[in-house]
């Protein structure tokens, strides 16, 4: 059996979180809050052994990952697009309100990348992450929606809303007649109740 761990980590709080504006793809960068936040995280990452980290493209998060990088002494290893988070088109920017619910159409906003679409992306990234390095514990800096999907995707189980900074953990396994499953056993920093995991067949 190979074990690969992975702790995934929402960015900080930047001040389009502070305000509660959809976020999305928009290239917002941590505040001080946000910058404190990853701190206390890294604070919670630091008994467990970390190899490298990996982070979307967003300057949120690559500052996040190099916050975490320093306060664990893990380097920083690659920059990786589909981690980007979800994109929600003409949505973006805006605050909850007329001018957003206007746009809401069924599962999302107009002109947004679909959940769909974030999840087949961003499985297929930490998928070839995983096989790329089998048996090494990760940390992955990215979003909270992608995350929150991404998990979803491979593990069939139910995720919450991801909150600012708060990691989770996602592990793979694979057994030796190449049989894969996916388990969540953290969210937000808690251990996840839900034990059960969907095996998925290696091709």
């Amino acid at each position: 059996m190979t074990t690969t761990t992975l702790a995934l980590v929402r960015h900080g709080e930047t001040a389009w979180n502070a305000e509660r504006r959809l976020q999305g793809s928009s290239d917002i960068p941590l505040n001080d809050t946000g910058r404190e936040q990853v701190r206390a995280t890294a604070e919670l990452l630091r008994d467990s052994p970390w190899e490298f980290i990996v982070c979307s493209p967003l300057v949120r998060a690559r500052e996040s990952a190099d916050i975490l990088g320093a306060e664990l002494g893990v380097p920083v290893v690659d920059v990786i697009p589909r981690f980007i988070e979800r994109h929600y088109g003409l949505a973006e920017g805006l605050q909850d309100g007329e001018q957003l619910r206007a746009l809401r159409i069924p599962g999302g906003f107009e002109g947004a990348e679909t959940e769909a679409e974030v999840a087949a992306r961003s499985s297929a990234a930490l998928a070839e992450l995983v096989a790329e390095h089998p048996g090494a514990r990760i940390i992955v800096v990215a979003h909270g929606t992608l995350i929150r999907i991404a998990m979803t995707a491979l593990s069939g189980q139910h995720i919450a809303t991801i909150t600012n900074a708060a990691h989770s953990v996602l592990v793979h396994e694979l057994d030796e007649q190449q049989c894969a499953r996916w388990s969540v056993l953290v969210v937000n920093g808690q251990a996840h109740l839900s034990a059960q995991s969907v095996e998925l067949s290696s091709t």
